[in-house]
């Protein structure tokens, strides 16, 4: 699936940063998705989407989790 999308695709270097940084990282290093910031234990639909990421934080904001395209 997400051989099919464009550009960067996984943010292995964010995880430990703060939330907001990491989303705007993402955005500037691929122009074609949005970032959304969500909490750590959040459900959400397992649908994939080459133009989203979702940016899982903790309590304190901090990315727990590689951000992926999908």
């Amino acid at each position: 699936m997400s051989t099919d999308c464009q550009g960067k695709s996984s943010w292995p270097e964010l995880v430990g940063k703060e939330g907001k940084v990491a989303e705007e990282i993402i955005e500037r290093e691929n122009p074609l998705v949005d970032a959304i910031i969500i909490d750590q234990d959040a459900v959400v639909l397992p649908v994939f989407f080459c133009d989203r990421v979702w940016v899982r934080v903790n309590t304190s904001g901090i990315v727990v989790s590689v951000p992926i395209v999908g």
